[in-house]
């Protein structure tokens, strides 16, 4: 068996931020949200395989330096170009003769995976990771799955009128021949953004089952899920170079990365992330992520995201994405 994680998006849902990074290596605590996805898979001591585009390939090949991984690159840089997480797959398939972990890279989860591998070595059938959300409303966003014991009897991409809350989460185990089968799929059906579409597709053709899982996951799609995620797996770390006056404090858990200076009456934290190189001066940031360079000078920053390089003065913001080499103020 190899793992393949599936990183090949372009993230609107995110933008700006993501227009210069992937999803998968944005900060998520002291490390990037794929580092909580490889060490879920290393233990198992599988051929990694990273499924990506051309305009981030560079960035996830220094990302690997060191680490078992090869990457799988589609000719692609931009959203109207990629091939959607099916076509992707299928591509993927054509180089690994191999059962496959397939893991979709804006996945974090608690929870460890060897209950999915011990049922797929039991059923030797497709898998897929299972968990309930507890509200219809929330189950719309997924693909729901209704299921009999471990069997799903259906699953439904995205409901208008789910049937329950048990969802699919990103996590599949697929045999060997999964290729012939995307490629069967992809002959007949245009939906290919959403390997939800063709797990549907699979279940009226072979039998595919389920294992529900418990913990913490969060599907990062969005500003809020990606500070809600930040939120439950922070911790509490800071550089020895960074100046902090007497008169500033910290609110644990905070991330503060090197370089940075912490000036004034400024309260940073809880749930926060400063990369290196920002100056904060009087200003107030919580529950948000703060990238490198960015300077705050009598700001409150609230659930909000500030790219690089950038500048922010008298302001507050709140729930707010600011792309990078912003200078925004308010007057004096």
């Amino acid at each position: 068996m190899k793992a393949v994680i599936m990183a090949g998006g372009y993230a609107t849902r995110l933008w700006p931020i993501t227009k210069t990074r992937p999803k998968p290596l944005l900060p998520l605590g002291k490390e990037k949200i794929i580092d909580h996805i490889y060490k879920k898979i290393k233990k198992f001591d599988l051929d990694v395989v990273i499924s990506t585009n051309k305009r981030f390939e560079n960035t996830f090949r220094d990302w690997a330096l060191g680490k078992n991984v090869k990457m799988i690159v589609e000719e692609t840089y931009k959203e109207e170009e990629k091939l959607g997480a099916v076509r992707a797959l299928f591509e993927v398939s054509k180089k690994i003769n191999d059962d496959v972990l397939v893991i979709a890279g804006d996945n974090v989860f608690s929870f460890d995976i060897d209950p999915l591998l011990d049922l797929y070595n039991e059923v030797n059938s497709p898998v897929i990771a299972l968990y309930d959300v507890g509200d219809t409303e929330l189950a719309k966003r997924y693909g729901t799955v209704e299921i009999n014991g471990q069997k799903i009897k259906s699953f439904h991409e995205k409901p208008e009128k789910p049937k329950s809350t048990l969802v699919g989460i990103g996590i599949y185990a697929f045999p060997k021949n999964i290729g012939s089968l995307l490629e069967e799929y992809i002959k007949t059906n245009s939906k290919h953004d959403n390997l939800g579409d063709f797990i549907s597709w699979l279940c009226k053709k072979v039998s595919v089952f389920g294992y529900i899982f418990d913990g913490i996951w969060y599907d990062v799609g969005s500003p809020d899920s990606y500070i809600e995620a930040f939120r439950s797996f922070s911790s509490h770390s800071v550089s020895e170079d960074v100046k902090i006056d007497r008169v500033s404090k910290i609110v644990e858990p905070v991330i503060i990365e090197s370089d940075v200076v912490i000036k004034g009456r400024s309260i940073i934290g809880p749930y926060t992330y400063i990369g290196s190189g920002s100056l904060i001066e009087n200003s107030d940031v919580s529950d948000s992520i703060i990238f490198n360079s960015v300077v705050l000078r009598r700001a409150r920053i609230w659930r909000s995201i500030i790219d690089e390089d950038c500048e922010i003065r008298n302001l507050e913001l709140s729930s707010s994405i600011v792309g990078g080499h912003a200078k925004i103020q308010r007057g004096d």
